[in-house]
């Protein structure tokens, strides 16, 4: 029998123990934990697709994925069965009836995510966020965000090898700001890199500490070449924020 519904979860979670969003041979990874309590309560073999494939560590807020059904379950009961399921670093905050032509990855039109750094120790935020402790020119780090928005190839900020047909990216939005001790980095764009965003922070805390000119940064943009941009910030930093469609 076809699938008669297609459902749209979105999930908030904390990626510290896990190894990303995909599922992997060998290791503990967040769509494998949802597709297991999805398998559970719906009495089917349940595949999920997300919206973006986060990386060991990284965290997400507004995650989104989609699955198809025959299944009749209450939206409500099924949320809630999921809830009472997952570990408590998995929450799906909503679960909704999508268009059979849905699709959680193909239908997107933006992503959002976010980078935090903190100046001081923090007990809390210890998983969420990278501790810096030497000076930063947040003026810098924002005249940087200022030259990735719109329309760039940002091949010298992916991973070496990462199998993708082309590494141009439209950046609709990109801004640091300071809350307290926090300094808080926020992308918007059409796709994302594998890479791309947490190279993005590291070199621009290169150029805000001063070891890197921000003169240099219009030759790392263009040159295309991984080994010209700075290291990868820590992945804990970084959050998904949300999906647009």
């Amino acid at each position: 029998m076809n699938p008669t519904r297609n459902i749209k979860l979105t999930i908030e979670y904390d990626g510290t123990n896990y190894s990303g969003w995909q599922r992997q041979e060998n290791a503990l990874t967040i769509q494998e934990k949802i597709e297991e309590a999805l398998s559970l309560i719906l009495q089917e073999q349940v595949t999920i697709v997300g919206a973006g494939r986060t990386d060991a560590g990284v965290h997400a807020r507004g995650q989104v994925a989609n699955f198809r059904t025959q299944s009749t379950t209450d939206l409500s009961s099924l949320r809630g069965g999921l809830n009472g399921l997952l570990p408590d670093d998995i929450v799906v905050r909503e679960v909704e009836q999508a268009p059979m032509e849905f699709h959680a990855r193909h239908s997107v039109r933006e992503r959002e995510y976010s980078y935090t750094i903190t100046r001081t120790p923090t007990a809390l935020m210890r998983f969420s966020s990278w501790h810096i402790k030497y000076d930063l020119d947040l003026a810098l780090m924002k005249k940087v965000s200022e030259m990735i928005v719109g329309v760039h190839d940002f091949e010298s900020f992916c991973k070496v090898q990462s199998g993708v047909e082309h590494h141009r990216c439209n950046v609709s939005a990109a801004d640091w700001k300071k809350e307290g001790s926090l300094l808080i980095f926020t992308i918007r764009a059409d796709r994302f890199l594998h890479g791309m965003v947490r190279t993005l922070v590291g070199t621009m805390v290169d150029i805000g500490r001063g070891y890197t000119p921000i003169e240099q940064f219009s030759h790392i943009l263009g040159c295309k070449d991984r080994a010209e941009a700075g290291m990868a910030a820590p992945a804990k930093g970084l959050v998904l924020e949300r999906i647009l469609y």
